[in-house]
Formats: structure tokens, C-alpha cells, sequence
């Protein structure tokens, strides 16, 4: 089995849900994605690492990952670490949901990596409408980052690759929901 037929049975396992919740865009769905299950898991992690590397090595200028803290944190940081593992340099950061209370006040954590014109991809665990993805891209180009592109583990194809196109950013999925669910 390849490393992408693995992470799709560990997704199947661990992370897809038929059953009806609210979303974080109010919409109601009758399955569920939990990301975290996967990218939080050892080998799960490994291959989310793996994948995504794989998916942003070939764009030009790429020399960091990153994304809205709680999803992205362990993407960024296995994406990182497979790219190091490749040779590359290419540094994670995290995007808070809300500045530091205390000391700095800051929104970015891993700031010390990211020089002012960083190229930067942001991550993320499932899209759906693309809202989250285009906070991460406001929020990192306030800070002085060029991002490149977004990737996620699934789109839900629900609405969030048109809506990120038309702000004019590429959406790169390492799944899409009808291949997970068949």
C-alpha cells in the first residue's frame, strides 16, 4: 500500500464521521471530518507531513507553512520536518485566533523564522468554505508574508475551491471528501 492509500484508510478510520453536526461555517452536514484525528496520530502525522511536502515542493519561493491554530499546528510542523528530512528549509508558524493577551501582543508564533516577504503556505485540515483559509491568508499578508498558495488535507466540495480562486489563491487537496467517502 502507498503512502497515499494509507493516510485514506487512517482518514476512513479515524477522522470521517457520518452523523449530523454544525459546522463552523453555521451550515449543517450530515458527515463530519475531525482532521485532528489523523494529523495527531504517529503514523497518520508522518504521511500528512509527507503529502503535503510533497504537494508544495515544486512551488517556487515556498519557505514556510503555516495556519489557524488549533488545525494546523501539527500539519505545519510535520510538513516541516519532511521538508528538513528532504534537505529543505522550510519553517512553521502558527496564526492565533486572537492576538497574544500578554507581553508581545502578537498574532504569528515562529515570527523570529518569518523575515518580512516570506513565502509562506497555509494549511489547513478540512475546507469547506474557504473562510478560514482566506482569514490565514489576510491575517499572514498583514504580517508581511507572501502567501503562495493553500493546501488541505480534505475539501469538503462544499463551495471552498471556487471561493479561494476567486480571491485569487490555489487550493492544492490531498483529498477531496468524494474520495475519501466513495
Amino acid at each position: 500500500m502507498n503512502d497515499r492509500e494509507r493516510l485514506k484508510q487512517i482518514i476512513q478510520e479515524l477522522s470521517y464521521e457520518n452523523r449530523k453536526v454544525t459546522l463552523a461555517s453555521g451550515r449543517e452536514s450530515d458527515f463530519y471530518f475531525d482532521g485532528k484525528q489523523t494529523t495527531l496520530h504517529a503514523e497518520g502525522g508522518y504521511l500528512v507531513g509527507k503529502l503535503f511536502y510533497e504537494a508544495i515542493k515544486d512551488m517556487e519561493g515556498v519557505q514556510a507553512v503555516g495556519g489557524i491554530t488549533l488545525g494546523a499546528d501539527p500539519i505545519a510542523t510535520a510538513t516541516s520536518i519532511a521538508a528538513h528530512l528532504d534537505g529543505r528549509s522550510m519553517h512553521a508558524f502558527i496564526i492565533r485566533k486572537e492576538p497574544k493577551g500578554h507581553g508581545t501582543g502578537q498574532w504569528l508564533e515562529g515570527r523570529k523564522n518569518l523575515p518580512p516577504g516570506t513565502g509562506v503556505v497555509i494549511v489547513e485540515d478540512v475546507v469547506t468554505t474557504g473562510g478560514s483559509s482566506m482569514k490565514a491568508v489576510r491575517r499572514a499578508e498583514e504580517e508581511g508574508l507572501k502567501v503562495l498558495g493553500i493546501v488541505t488535507l480534505v475539501d469538503r466540495e462544499e463551495g471552498g475551491r471556487e471561493n479561494i480562486e476567486a480571491e485569487g489563491y490555489q487550493l492544492r487537496t490531498i483529498f477531496t471528501r468524494s474520495q475519501i467517502v466513495g
